[in-house]
């Protein structure tokens, strides 16, 4: 170990000059990291797919290995699955949408006096407003709804809607290309890499998809407990739409953190239209309790075994993940980091390769030693 310095220049052989070469070392990781960043944030309309797609594989492969256990052919068990999925989510769309369609009218009937007690309560609440800022301020948001800027929001977000759809696209079909041969893109990838490191990247690959799938049905799981509980109060103090709440709720979920506040949000919003300020005071109270149940309870108890990272740590990269790209940033953000914390324990033996098995030995009493 010390023959490489007693070669090297006095000046980079002290402390001072080692610190110098790791710094060095350092600065371009973090440029190459940097340049990779940049690429991938330039086609994001490519990138963002191939990691949902990814993400969602891992979900779904048990379901794939099951079938072809009970002797289904891999492509038909991956067929199936696929259009499983994809009648499962097309159901829960248009449910939504009838639901809203037949619920619009009572929704819309309520507003009317739920604007009017609304009203009321900005006029002799606690802090005061005047009609005349209720009026600035209604006319401030149409001169926006009528101006050329929001026209042009409206185009960008035209946009924004066929990027979408292209981007749904290109999940779907990458989605089922990595469900029926993802064995072999795997091994495909891993054996650009040298000889003696391929046993650890299979095994590292095979650590993550296990991550990722137990971060995936952990979430539902997580989101599906918010969304039903939120439904079912809404339902019972007779909230229009609660059904559809509640699955926006179940969506948010999949957001860590702030998802379901957001989503919970527009449930307070319409139960304060529609049913009134003392009401809507009740949904507060359930999203608040929901949400401490999730982080105190949930979030430990099923996902704290899978990801092992700790919740600063997720509420920060949350924070730079939505930084960089938005909502799908803060989507991607913390499977992405799962994976990645799971790949550094596996390469660098914090994680380590599994021995051999032990060899079969005598059996002795519990509590017994041997001296």
């Amino acid at each position: 170990m010390t023959e490489p310095r007693a070669r090297m220049p006095a000046i980079w052989s002290d402390g001072l000059g080692r610190a110098s070469i790791r710094s060095v070392q350092a600065l371009a990781v973090a440029a190459l990291a940097s340049a990779i960043i940049w690429a991938a944030t330039r086609v994001p309309l490519v990138i963002i797919p191939v990691l949902i797609a990814a993400i969602l594989a891992a979900a779904i492969s048990p379901l794939v290995r099951w079938l072809t256990r009970h002797a289904w052919p891999r492509a038909l068990a991956v067929v199936a699955a696929f259009v499983a999925i994809l009648a499962v989510v097309g159901g829960i769309i248009a449910g939504i949408v009838v639901l809203v369609y037949n619920q619009w009218s009572e929704l819309s009937a309520r507003a009317a006096s739920g604007v009017d007690q609304l009203h009321t309560f900005l006029n002799n609440g606690p802090f005061p407003v005047s009609d005349r800022q209720i009026t600035a301020a209604v006319d401030s948001a149409r001169e926006f709804f009528t101006s050329s800027t929001f026209g042009a929001e409206a185009l960008t977000g035209a946009r924004t809607v066929g990027d979408i759809f292209a981007g749904v696209v290109l999940t779907a079909v990458t989605l089922f290309f990595f469900l029926k041969d993802g064995p072999e893109i795997r091994t495909f990838l891993i054996g650009f890499l040298p000889a003696g490191h391929r046993a650890k990247a299979r095994l590292a690959a095979d650590r993550s998809t296990a991550v990722l799938g137990g971060y995936v049905r952990g979430t539902a799981i997580v989101a599906a407990i918010d969304g039903l509980t939120v439904g079912i109060v809404l339902a019972i103090m007779g909230v229009p739409l609660a059904l559809p709440l509640g699955v926006f709720i179940f969506m948010g979920g999949f957001i860590p953190i702030v998802g379901a506040t957001v989503a919970g949000t527009l449930a307070i919003v319409v139960a304060l239209i529609s049913n009134g300020l003392v009401q809507a005071l009740i949904v507060v109270a359930v999203v608040i309790g929901v949400n401490q149940l999730e982080h105190h309870f949930l979030q430990p108890v099923l996902m704290g075994k899978v990801l092992s990272i700790h919740g600063l740590a997720i509420l920060l990269v949350l924070a730079a993940g939505t930084i960089v790209a938005g909502i799908v940033g803060a989507l991607l953000a913390v499977p992405i980091t799962a994976v990645g914390w799971t790949v550094l324990k596996t390469w660098t033996g914090r994680d380590p390769l599994p021995g051999p098995e032990p060899l079969p030995g005598p059996e002795f009493p519990a509590g017994e030693a041997l001296e």
